[in-house]
């Protein structure tokens, strides 16, 4: 079944792969990015694909922009049938060192941003009786890691938010939500995040120095050893396979690696159906 899929954060990484990804599957697939003027590589790699995708301007910060879009959508399909909530941002800062300036630009990125594109195409998916809202969370919505609290924070918010709307939501008007849980992405991704910290100031002088350091050349060795890292074409396989099932999973992870370090939040429900139908049975029965 072709479907019309509505994509957060196309421009690189992961965002882009997704694009190209569906409509190769056959999807009508309407791309969207902040900065416009960050369209080639997108393009340049569907016309490489031999697909065609169309591409929007869209900015997870500011509801205007998200409203012009999904109207644009709506006037010309009239329907959307999936939203992928892929725009986000990294950080890595310790609580003492972040600003509240920094704190709440990475909440409402990576958290606000997923509820402002959820909360405009809701409206049409309850009316069609149908829909499946993706967002790329991360195992660190899963699990806390170091250096990475406000950023994991964030993602343990989607976490609950998209549980929770899978708990009445989709029984009562057919709408699926899904987490797609990532280890680490081989994408400018983590690159953008080292960017910041420089542009903030670098690595400070403090205490916490050495443990930082630890950390960063942990992960330098994690991703040569390769059991860490995944291509955004090897995740974006994954969320495909998320859009095609009848009965999609509330979170999966990308990997044997997401799967192992996850495990012990994860192993007695991997799916997160089991605790749907707990908390639709305790409260909504």
């Amino acid at each position: 079944m072709t479907k019309t899929v509505l994509i957060t954060g196309t421009s690189s990484g992961l965002g882009l792969s997704i694009a190209v990804q569906a409509a190769q599957a056959g999807h009508k697939v309407y791309a969207t990015m902040r900065n416009l003027d960050k369209r080639d590589a997108l393009e340049e790699a569907a016309r490489a694909a031999g697909v065609e995708v169309s591409v929007l301007q869209l900015d997870v910060q500011d509801s205007a922009s998200i409203a012009a879009a999904v109207e644009t959508v709506m006037d010309v399909d009239g329907r959307i049938d999936t939203l992928i909530n892929n725009a986000g941002a990294g950080y890595v800062r310790t609580t003492e060192q972040a600003t509240e300036e920094d704190i709440s630009w990475v909440m409402d990125v990576n958290f606000m941003g997923v509820v402002r594109c959820t909360k405009a195409v809701l409206p049409h998916m309850r009316k069609a009786r149908s829909g499946h809202v993706i967002t790329i969370s991360s195992v660190g919505g899963l699990v806390g890691q170091p250096f990475n609290e406000i950023y994991c924070a964030a993602k343990f918010a989607v976490e609950g938010y998209s549980e929770a709307l899978a708990s009445y939501v989709s029984p009562h008007f057919g709408i699926h939500f899904t987490t797609v849980e990532p280890g680490g992405i081989q994408s400018e991704f983590a690159t953008s995040v080292l960017k910041h910290v420089q542009e903030t100031g670098g690595m400070l002088e403090d205490e916490y120095l050495p443990i930082l350091q630890k950390y960063i050349g942990g992960a330098e060795n994690r991703q040569d050893a390769g059991d860490i890292y995944q291509t955004p074409d090897e995740v974006a396989a994954v969320v495909l396979e998320c859009m095609a099932a009848k009965e999609p999973p509330i979170r999966t992870r990308t990997s044997k690696w997401g799967e192992t370090f996850t495990r012990f939040k994860t192993e007695p429900d991997p799916t997160g159906k089991k605790q749907q139908a707990a908390v639709i049975e305790q409260f909504l029965s």
